[in-house]
């Protein structure tokens, strides 16, 4: 297609991730949702989730969820966003499970739970050490069923469309592998003095122009939409060390920060304590911290154990750091010995595999070498509990989002639940103009080998609007088609069905 001229749609979300896939399926099957991403849609931070997603699994827990999530964010958190997340985990468990993400189970098919570093209860539901992979790729398949949505890969969000003080959609471009690492600011030949201070201090760049990515071989089109959603990951390709993609340099904030968009948090920046170490370039492997939750131990060059594995990753961070000064070296060492074989087979299997291919240890055997990489951003463009920010019409999600949940410190297997809970808050707020409810009702936690094909209207009632329950089969997917989209403008008639 020529997009010369540009393309219009009712909702563009920018960036293929959890946050993006789980906004387009909440919203209603008559909406034409035009989706980017910068790379492949497999290049999302997503799919690379290892440990797993929270949830709470039972109502006695929620008081230590809510606390750990908080003494894990230095107090900096918005507590009514954590409550909010907290609410709506056990619904988005159940969508997930509803579109076939198999969550591990124990012996009486119930949902298993492991625990990570700063938790001080299981409560985490995981598949092997590949959660994000499974989720980010059922997501996928139900968004690739739906004829409404259509996928752009190698596309760039390199501006936003703005009149009158509203966002009117994006400016895109699409984008070869090389371009794909650039900022934004880089594929437009952007002047340094047109980023704002802060976003250059924080972030730690030049901005300079970038003379292998002539504008000629990058024509910009124009995405016109009445709603856009920014889920465009984090920062981490401005990192020399990082386990993001690197084509994950923070365009939506500082393409938001041009424009006045409030930002927040900026310099909350997480380093995960133990990043594979191999003194090699590029995107640095992780090792799980649900490995630390099953019993593996941090030994200096000496062989002992010098921390608590299971504080929060800053604390963990630093003692890894101040160790590595002491001994003189680039690393720590992560041992396996405590942990059972056979949960290091059958849970942590993609991390031997990934040991094994890039150093030849065996986990089973001996200690790796690990150390800290910037892993996370808890900053971000600021929302409220729509996930809108202070621009009418532009919405942000995920990563690119702060939402006060995660405070200084993100506490571990929050940031999927976090990203999904305000990836439907949002999709409800575009599509109705109005909000969920800040609690929802809790509803029963569902088995992934009997998922609920509807929930009993003690349940429904509460929630206003024919507001869809849950995902079900990709192909249908039609708890999420109630909808309606009845507030966007009349520009599009495909938005507004007779399903409102």
């Amino acid at each position: 297609m020529d997009d010369s001229e540009g393309r219009d749609c009712d909702v563009v979300i920018v960036g293929c991730g959890v946050a993006g896939l789980y906004a387009a399926l909440n919203l209603p099957a008559s909406t034409r949702i035009l989706m980017l991403s910068k790379g492949s849609v497999e290049e999302c931070d997503s799919m690379l989730a290892q440990g797993g997603i929270c949830v709470l699994a039972n109502d006695a827990d929620y008081d230590a969820f809510l606390e750990d999530t908080l003494v894990a964010g230095h107090q900096e958190n918005d507590p009514t966003s954590v409550k909010v997340m907290i609410s709506a985990s056990r619904r988005v468990l159940n969508d997930l499970m509803d579109i076939g993400v198999a969550f591990e189970t124990n012996a009486r098919g119930e949902l298993a739970f492991t625990r990570e570093g700063a938790h001080s209860r299981p409560r985490i539901a995981y598949h092997a050490d590949t959660t994000g992979k499974e989720i980010t790729t059922k997501l996928l398949s139900a968004v690739r069923a739906r004829p409404n949505i259509q996928i752009l890969e190698h596309t760039a969000m390199v501006d936003l469309l703005v009149e009158n003080g509203r966002c009117t959609g994006v400016l895109a471009c699409a984008v070869d592998a090389h371009a794909a690492r650039l900022p934004s600011c880089a594929l437009r030949q952007t002047s340094h003095d047109l980023v704002p201070r802060e976003l250059r201090e924080a972030f730690s760049l030049a901005f300079e122009p970038v003379d292998a990515c002539p504008a000629t071989n990058f024509t910009p089109f124009p995405i016109r939409a009445n709603a856009s959603l920014l889920a465009a990951g984090g920062i981490g390709g401005l990192f020399t060390s990082s386990t993001n993609y690197p084509q994950l340099t923070g365009d939506a904030c500082l393409i938001a920060g041009e424009h006045g968009v409030a930002l927040k948090d900026l310099d909350h920046v997480q380093f995960h304590p133990t990043g594979l170490y191999t003194g090699k370039p590029g995107r640095t492997f992780l090792i799980s911290e649900s490995c630390r939750g099953e019993g593996a131990i941090l030994l200096n060059q000496a062989g002992e154990r010098f921390t608590n594995e299971l504080a929060p990753r800053d604390v963990v961070s630093a003692a890894i750091r101040k160790q590595m000064r002491q001994d003189g070296t680039d690393h720590v060492w992560l041992s396996f010995a405590p942990v059972d074989r056979d949960v290091i087979l059958n849970h942590f299997g993609t991390i031997r595999e990934q040991c094994l291919q890039e150093l030849g240890i065996d986990i089973l055997n001996e200690p790796v070498p690990v150390a800290p990489t910037q892993h996370y951003f808890m900053g971000g463009i600021q929302v409220d509990l729509d996930g809108a920010t202070s621009m009418p019409g532009l919405f942000a999600a995920g990563e690119t989002a702060c939402n006060g949940v995660h405070g200084a410190n993100r506490l571990a297997s929050n940031s999927l639940l976090e990203a999904m809970v305000w990836a439907r808050r949002a999709a409800y707020r575009i599509a109705h103009g109005s909000s969920l409810p800040a609690f929802e009702p809790r509803e029963p936690l569902g088995r992934p080998h009997a998922p609920q094909a509807a929930h009993n209207s003690d349940e429904t009632h509460a929630e206003p609007h024919s507001q869809p329950q849950a995902l079900h089969a990709p192909a249908a997917c039609s708890r999420m088609t109630s909808t309606s989209c009845g507030h966007l403008p009349q520009k599009h008639t495909s938005a507004n069905s007779s399903e409102e």
